[in-house]
C-alpha cells in the first residue's frame, strides 16, 4: 500500500493540531481508549466539546499553551492509502522545525485562518516548501465557521495567494485551494452543505487521489554504499556484495556503473534483495549489489551509471537554514556531513540572507542568525558527490554539524 507523506504548516493557532485530531477521528483511526482520554482531558480545561488538538500536541508545554513546539509524526490510514503527517509548529522561532519537518514530504498542507488571510509565516512556509521542491501543495483555508462560510472571503484569500505563487523559483507545483473547518469537521472527510458553493473533493478525497511517482525513477542513479559483505564462509568465500539503499534513480543488472570517488568502472553483475535476486532496484529499494570485476568501492562511496555522474565539488553553493543561537559568519569551520560521509567545510561567503515575506535576496546582511534562510559558498577538504538540489533532491541535501559541539547547525540545499 502506498505511502504519503504529509508535513502541515501554518501560523499559530491556525488549526494545524485540530485538522489532524479530526482527520484522525474521521477515519476511525483513535483507539476507544484514548478517545475517553481526550474526553476526559477537554473536561479538566473547562471545554464543552472534545479538544482533538491534543491528540498531536503530546508535550505537557504544548497542552499548557495550547501551541505546537515540537515535530509530531501521526499515522493513520484508509482502505486506499497509508499517512504520514508531520505536525510542525507554526510560531516562527521554530522554523527549524518546519524544515525538518517537511524535509521528506510529497505534500506540503498549510493552514490560513480565514479571518486573518496571508500572514509572515503563510510566507515563510510556502517558501520553505517551494525550496524543498515538495511536488503538491494544499492550501487549506481554515476556520471557515467563524466568517460564516462565506465565499468571498475564501475567493479573496485565494486571489492573495496566487499573488504570492508568482514569487515562487519552482513552478512546477500543483496548487489547491479548499475551504474547511477543522473543528467542526465540514469539509474533511465529507463535502459540507455549509460549503455547498465550493464544487470541489473534501480534503481526504483529494488526498486519497493525488498521485506521484515514489521512485523517482527519472532522477539520475545514486547508490551510496553502506556496507561491504564479505562472508568469508566456506559457501561464500569468494562473495563480495555492497549493501545500502537506492537513493535515486534506478539499476539494471547488466548496467554500467563508476565507484566514486576512485572512478572504476563495472558492471552490475547480480541484484539481490534478502535471498531474492532481482533484475532491477528501484529508488528506495534496499539491495546487495554485486559487480562481474574487482574495484575500490568501500563503505561511504557512491554507484552511479557513467553518463549521470555527479561532479566531485570542493565548492559549493548552497541555500541554507540556520538552527544554530550563535550567527554564521564568513571564515567558521564546520564539518558538512553528505549521506553518510562527513568532510570538514570553511564558510567562504554569504551572499545574502533572503526576506522570506518577498522572497527578496537582502545583499547588506552578511551572517545569518537563528532560523535565517540564505545562500552561501563551503569550500571543502574533500571532493563532495552532490548534484543540484533542484535535479536530484535526494543527493542534493547536507547538513552542518558543529565539530566540538557535535550539534547540527544548518540543513543546506546544494545549487
Amino acid at each position: 500500500m502506498e505511502v504519503l507523506r504529509i508535513t502541515t504548516s501554518g501560523s499559530v493557532d491556525d488549526g494545524k493540531s485540530t485538522l489532524i485530531g479530526r482527520l484522525l477521528y474521521d477515519t476511525n483511526s483513535i483507539p476507544q481508549d484514548k478517545l475517553e482520554a481526550l474526553h476526559a482531558a477537554s473536561k479538566r480545561k473547562g471545554l464543552d466539546f472534545t479538544d482533538l488538538s491534543l491528540l498531536t500536541d503530546g508535550l505537557v508545554a504544548e497542552r499548557e499553551q495550547g501551541i505546537t513546539i515540537d515535530v509530531a509524526h501521526i499515522y493513520f490510514s484508509t482502505p486506499t492509502r497509508k499517512y504520514i503527517i508531520a505536525d510542525t509548529p507554526g510560531h516562527v522561532e521554530y522554523t527549524r522545525n518546519m524544515v525538518t519537518g517537511a524535509s521528506n514530504a510529497q505534500v506540503s498542507l498549510i493552514l490560513i485562518d480565514a479571518r486573518k488571510g496571508i500572514v509572515e509565516q503563510t510566507y515563510r512556509h510556502f517558501f520553505i516548501a517551494n525550496l524543498l521542491r515538495i511536488p503538491h501543495l494544499v492550501v487549506c483555508i481554515n476556520k471557515m465557521d467563524l466568517v460564516d462560510y462565506s465565499q468571498e472571503r475564501f475567493d479573496q484569500i485565494v486571489a492573495d495567494f496566487q499573488q504570492l505563487l508568482q514569487t515562487a523559483a519552482f513552478k512546477e507545483q500543483v496548487v489547491r485551494f479548499i475551504p474547511i473547518s477543522s473543528l467542526y469537521g465540514e469539509n474533511l472527510a465529507a463535502p459540507s452543505d455549509k460549503i455547498s458553493w465550493y464544487q470541489g473533493e473534501p480534503l481526504l478525497a483529494y488526498l486519497e487521489q493525488i498521485s506521484f511517482d515514489h521512485l523517482d525513477r527519472n532522477h539520475p542513479a545514486r547508490f551510496p554504499v553502506q556496507y561491504v559483505i564479505r562472508p568469508k564462509t566456506e559457501t561464500h568465500h569468494d562473495f563480495r556484495g555492497f549493501a545500502g539503499k537506492v537513493a535515486s534513480g534506478h539499476f539494471n543488472v547488466g548496467d554500467e556503473v563508476i565507484s566514486l570517488p576512485s572512478l572504476q568502472k563495472s558492471r552490475i553483475k547480480t541484484i539481490e534483495q534478502f535471498e531474492t535476486a532481482k533484475t532491477i532496484a528501484n529508488a528506495g529499494d534496499s539491495v546487495v549489489i554485486t559487480l562481474e570485476s574487482e574495484i575500490d568501492t568501500s563503505r561511504g562511496n557512491m554507484l552511479a551509471k557513467p553518463d549521470q555522474a555527479p561532479a566531485a565539488l570542493k565548492e559549493i553553493a548552497a541555500h541554507i537554514c540556520w538552527m544554530d543561537q550563535q550567527k554564521l559568519v564568513p571564515g567558521k569551520t564546520y564539518l558538512l556531513q553528505h549521506g553518510i560521509n562527513r568532510v570538514k567545510a570553511k564558510v567562504q561567503q554569504i551572499h545574502h540572507v533572503i526576506e522570506v515575506t518577498t522572497s527578496r535576496p537582502l545583499e547588506d546582511k552578511k551572517e545569518l542568525g537563528l532560523n535565517d534562510i540564505g545562500k552561501i559558498t563551503l569550500k571543502t577538504a574533500q571532493p563532495v558527490f552532490a548534484d543540484p538540489y533542484h535535479v536530484n533532491p535526494a543527493n542534493g541535501a547536507f547538513i552542518l554539524v558543529d565539530e566540538f559541539s557535535n550539534a547540527t547547525v544548518a540543513v543546506g540545499f546544494v545549487e
